[in-house]
């Protein structure tokens, strides 16, 4: 397995994506590969301040770098050697497994849309991430920030993505899916999220447990798969993170709120394109790019974008 890393993308990076992917090394499986994509000079001189030897890793060399302040879409098509380009490139041309980046979301999202391309039947892809449960589960929340106002049909197909991606990746065998909503009667929600519930229901390939309330999450009686639109979704993500900055403040320590921090997490896989990619948050340090790469190296093992290309 290769997994590709772009070494020039996020506030901290180069140095911390490289500290990132040095702790990765050790942790992933030694049949794996970290391909390191950026300024070969940079990353170099880094490993061997770090007394690392570069050849424990492929560095793939660029000369442009898309800012976390560029235009996504302008900068893509017009810095075709940065590392998110180049990432891209090898990915569609097969020579990447997986490729994360915690640099430019727009431009992630958009090398995504134009690069691999959104699996046929797929009608909008969706940005995935884990909310931990007080039993230790992991569920899967979606989407968080790609489609703020999405359709009934959108909604479903969430579930459907959700779904396979607690089977595959968190391996749970029949994963229970719950809309987020105001209330749990199916009268309730706008008419999206009403019309959602009803086909939901009706869909014979779903394990739909109904509408679920904001106060459902994070409990043990937490569904397997949570699904809300872009807009929704963003703000529970943010949320959670706020909730454990806040415990930092005041002091207070647990086990369940390291689960919400996240460079635990590492970031939020792109669900629904063809190809395995993992963002990171732009803030992230060492730790967060570890946890990254690892993150990457589970989805490919998952084999995800296949399983959904199979099950589309």
């Amino acid at each position: 397995m290769k997994i590709g890393v772009d070494v020039m993308g996020g506030d901290y990076a180069p140095l911390a994506i490289i500290e990132g992917a040095v702790d990765a090394l050790d942790r992933i499986s030694p049949d794996d590969k970290i391909v390191l994509i950026g300024d070969e000079a940079i990353i170099t001189a880094k490993l061997k301040e770090m007394e690392v030897d570069p050849s424990l890793f492929t560095i793939v060399p660029t000369t442009q770098v898309i800012e976390m302040g560029d235009h996504p879409a302008r900068a893509f098509s017009q810095k075709r050697d940065s590392s998110i380009a180049v990432g891209y490139g090898m990915l569609k041309n097969n020579k990447l497994d997986g490729f994360c980046s915690a640099g430019n979301t727009g431009a992630m999202l958009v090398g995504a849309s134009y690069t691999v391309n959104v699996i046929p039947g797929v009608f909008r892809p969706a940005l995935a991430t884990i909310l931990p449960c007080l039993d230790g589960r992991d569920s899967v929340i979606l989407d968080v920030g790609l489609n703020p106002d999405s359709k009934p049909d959108v909604l479903l197909q969430y579930g459907i993505l959700g779904s396979l991606y607690s089977k595959f990746v968190h391996g749970v065998e029949n994963p229970t899916v719950g809309l987020l909503n105001i209330g749990e009667e199916e009268t309730k929600g706008t008419p999206a999220v009403k019309a959602a519930y009803e086909i939901m229901k009706e869909h014979p390939g779903l394990n739909f447990a109904g509408n679920i309330e904001g106060h459902a999450l994070f409990q043990e009686n937490m569904t397997d798969v949570v699904v809300c639109d872009g807009f929704v979704g963003n703000i529970v993500l943010k949320q959670a993170e706020s909730i454990y900055a806040l415990t930092r403040k005041i002091n207070v320590t647990h086990p369940f709120f390291e689960r919400l921090n996240f460079e635990n997490i590492g970031g939020t896989p792109i669900v629904g394109i063809n190809a395995n990619v993992v963002i990171g948050h732009g803030i992230s340090k060492r730790k967060a790019i570890m946890n990254m790469i690892l993150q990457t190296e589970a989805v490919v093992k998952a084999n995800l974008a296949q399983r959904i290309i199979e099950s589309i």
